[in-house]
């Protein structure tokens, strides 16, 4: 896998490779953005579309407006250890450094800890997400099981 970097060298992406029958291969061919189709399958697949645009990237002007204001009023949720209200943003653009990979990590669907507790729960040895050790065995269920 090679990896490229995009965007000032933050934003890494891998490319895949994967063999497919000659059918489908046309198919794939014909497609004026093969990997953004690809992309949006895997995505599908794991129900992970937006559930506001439902995977297309647009919402209509109402549900942008409505949404906004909801969204805005609930950016804040309980640290999973010590229960203190943590703000947290809808991407890690602007996070500063030492906050990073803690947001990170909650933005992809990992825990989300106060800047203190984070460095004291220690990190998972396949992924890296910290967790705390009673919940260990629910997010191995959760992130490391391919069933």
């Amino acid at each position: 896998m090679a990896k490229d970097k995009k965007d000032k060298g933050e934003m890494k992406s891998q490319i895949v490779a994967f063999k497919v029958d000659e059918d489908l291969a046309e198919f794939l061919d014909k497609l004026p953005n093969k990997s953004e189709f690809i992309r949006r399958a895997i995505l599908a697949q794991f129900s992970l579309n937006c559930p506001l645009c439902t995977g297309s990237g647009v919402v209509a002007r109402g549900v942008h407006d409505h949404f906004c204001e909801v969204i805005s009023e609930h950016s804040v949720r309980p640290c999973e250890k010590c229960k203190t209200p943590v703000s947290f943003p809808l991407s890690p653009d602007g996070v500063v450094a030492a906050d990073k990979l803690r947001i990170e990590q909650f933005l992809k669907g990992g825990p989300l800890y106060c800047a203190k507790c984070f460095p004291s729960v220690p990190p998972c040895d396949d992924c890296g997400w910290h967790v705390m050790m009673e919940k260990v065995a629910e997010h191995f269920k959760k992130v490391h099981s391919h069933s």
